[in-house]
C-alpha cells in the first residue's frame, strides 16, 4: 500500500498559489466536492497520501504545505501564528473559488482548521484527527518552544534527528506510532531526511514551531461554541500526546459533534490506520 499511495500522490502536479507573503505548495485529486486536508507539526502534504487514493474517488482533494512545512516558500513577512496559517488557506480558497468546502485536519492543523472554520463561513463540516486541547498541553512541544529561543538549537536538533534512537524515542516520533517501524523506511525518507538535508526545512519548521501560541488554544474552550458546522472527531485512542480523555472532554463543547476512537494507532493514526480514517471520514462528510 505504502510504495503506490506513495507514487499517488508524488505523480500529482505540484502548484504554486501566492497566498500574501507565502507561495504555498499544494496539490489537487480527484473529483466532486471540496474537501480540504491540512496537516500537522512537522508534517507537510506528503502525510495524507494514504487516505488520499479513496478520498479522492468522493471528492475534489486540496492538498497544501503549510507556511514553514514541506514545499511551501515563506519570507521573513509570512504570519506563523494559527490565524496566519488559517487566513493563508482561506486565500487558497478563494482563488480556487470554492463556494463550501468540508476540512479535515490533524494536528496542528486542526487547530489552524478550527481558526478557519471561525473565519469561514464555507466550511461546512470540520473533521478533526488527533489535535490540540484547550488547557492542555501536549508532551515536549513546549519545551522544544523554549530551546529554539537559544542560539545553536537548530543544528543540536539537526544532530539529535539523525540518531535512530531518539528518532524512536518519546522525544521524537515514538509517541506516534504504535508500530515503532512505521518511523523509518518512506516516512524517515519524506519527513525526516529533508529536514537534516536542507537549512531553510529546518529553519520554517522552527518558524513555525515559534508560532504555535498556547492562549489561542485555550480560547477555543470558548469559541468552539461558535462553530455550528458538524464536527467529527476522530482519534488514536493510544497516544500519549493527546490522550483519549481530553477528546472525550473536548467533544461536548461544540453544539454539533461526534467521536471516534480508533484503537492501536497514536497521534499519527492516519499514517497507522488510514483505512479506519477513510471510513471514519467518508461517513462523515458524505452524510
Amino acid at each position: 500500500m505504502d510504495a503506490s499511495s506513495t507514487n499517488f500522490f508524488l505523480d500529482a502536479p505540484l502548484n504554486k498559489a501566492d497566498v500574501g507573503p507565502t507561495r504555498m505548495a499544494w496539490r489537487r485529486f480527484g473529483n466532486g466536492p471540496a474537501l480540504l486536508l491540512v496537516h500537522g507539526f512537522p508534517l507537510s502534504g506528503f502525510t495524507w497520501r494514504k487516505v488520499l487514493p479513496a478520498l479522492s474517488q468522493q471528492f475534489t482533494c486540496y492538498v497544501p504545505d503549510l507556511a514553514g512545512m514541506g514545499d511551501t516558500e515563506w519570507s521573513e513577512h509570512t504570519e506563523f501564528s494559527w490565524k496566519g496559517h488559517a487566513q493563508a488557506l482561506k486565500t487558497l480558497a478563494d482563488q480556487q473559488g470554492l463556494q463550501k468546502y468540508s476540512v479535515l485536519a490533524h494536528d496542528t492543523g486542526g487547530t489552524i482548521a478550527r481558526y478557519l472554520a471561525l473565519a469561514d463561513e464555507r466550511v461546512d463540516k470540520l473533521a478533526l484527527i488527533n489535535t490540540e486541547v484547550p488547557n492542555h498541553r501536549p508532551p515536549w512541544i513546549p519545551l522544544y518552544q523554549m530551546s529554539l529561543r537559544l542560539p545553536g538549537s537548530l543544528a543540536i536538533f539537526r544532530q539529535l534527528m539523525k540518531s535512530r534512537a531518539f528518532r524512536r524515542s518519546g522525544m521524537g516520533f515514538g509517541g506516534c506510532f504504535c508500530n515503532l517501524d512505521l518511523i523509518d523506511g518512506e516516512f524517515h525518507q519524506h519527513v525526516v531526511v529533508p529536514l537534516l538535508e536542507s537549512k531553510r526545512r529546518l529553519e520554517g519548521m522552527g518558524k513555525y514551531l515559534g508560532g504555535l501560541y498556547w492562549n489561542w488554544v485555550d480560547q477555543l474552550a470558548v469559541d468552539h461554541a461558535k462553530l455550528a458546522m458538524p464536527v467529527q472527531l476522530i482519534w488514536g485512542a493510544d497516544d500519549p500526546t493527546f490522550p483519549i480523555e481530553e477528546a472525550r472532554a473536548m467533544v461536548k463543547q461544540f453544539p454539533k459533534a461526534r467521536l471516534t476512537e480508533i484503537s492501536g494507532g497514536k497521534l499519527l493514526v492516519h499514517e497507522e490506520k488510514p483505512q479506519a480514517v477513510v471510513d471514519a471520514a467518508l461517513k462523515f462528510v458524505r452524510a
